[in-house]
């Protein structure tokens, strides 16, 4: 069965200056991926070249087998990929239920179905629902930010540092919010700092450095792993 995402050989970067140079990834739609490294490694720039952000130079992004390097971000929404930056990722001066409405711009049917589905992942949003999303925390709006695009539909989520700046317990309530959606049938592959808890939740890990791959394993496998505890993981 061929994967749901699949990233093979990808060299890409800024004004033609490569940060990627040969990456490879590979995600099934029940699987989590989480991209861990140093500072530098190339992990939000990958999310980036696979979401259309920049130019892939060399290699290919498959989307259930289907070519899609250098699309644009609106072309991919409308084939099942939703992408969530790290920073600037709600609207601050619209409600919650506002800023969620404004996900379902492809599909403005579902709107009711999907809100309902949003709010049962994210039961605080629903008692904030009108509230404008500038006023929460900054775990609240994560949550917003990943509701907002869980309201396309997506077969496949971007997270670029869910839990950046978090509070731990809500970097505990965002990393069960992801094992939930991934169970209800959602691959997701993300960014992390906090490498070791997302390791822990993580299907699959990879560990980049210098814009390549250092590690491929399973989650599990890498936390266990003396060379990648040593060299990435403090410890």
């Amino acid at each position: 069965m061929m994967p749901l995402l699949e990233a093979r050989d990808v060299h890409g970067g800024y004004g033609g200056m490569n940060i990627l140079n040969g990456v490879n990834m590979t995600i099934e739609a029940d699987e989590i991926g989480v991209i861990v490294g140093p500072n530098g490694a190339g992990k939000s720039t990958m999310l980036k070249a696979i979401f259309g952000l920049l130019t892939v130079n060399q290699g290919e992004i498959l989307l259930r087998g289907e070519p899609i390097h250098n699309l644009p971000p609106n072309k991919l929404v409308q084939k099942g990929m939703g992408f969530i930056p790290q920073e600037k990722n709600v609207f601050p001066s619209l409600t919650v239920k506002e800023n969620l409405e404004m996900g379902a711009f492809l599909k403005p049917n579902n709107v009711k179905r999907m809100l309902d589905k949003v709010y049962g992942f994210f039961p605080p949003l629903h008692e904030k629902r009108h509230q404008p999303a500038g006023e929460l925390s900054g775990g609240q709006r994560q949550m917003v930010a990943m509701g907002r695009a869980l309201m396309a539909e997506p077969d496949v989520l971007l997270l670029d540092e869910p839990t950046a700046g978090l509070s731990p317990l809500y970097m505990n309530e965002i990393f069960e919010r992801v094992k939930e959606i991934n169970a209800a049938g959602v691959g997701i592959l993300m960014v992390e700092q906090n490498a070791k808890q997302a390791l822990a939740i993580a299907d699959k890990g990879f560990v980049l450095a210098a814009g390549q791959n250092r590690f491929t394993d399973t989650g599990a496998a890498l936390l266990a792993d003396p060379d990648v505890a040593k060299s990435f993981l403090g410890g």
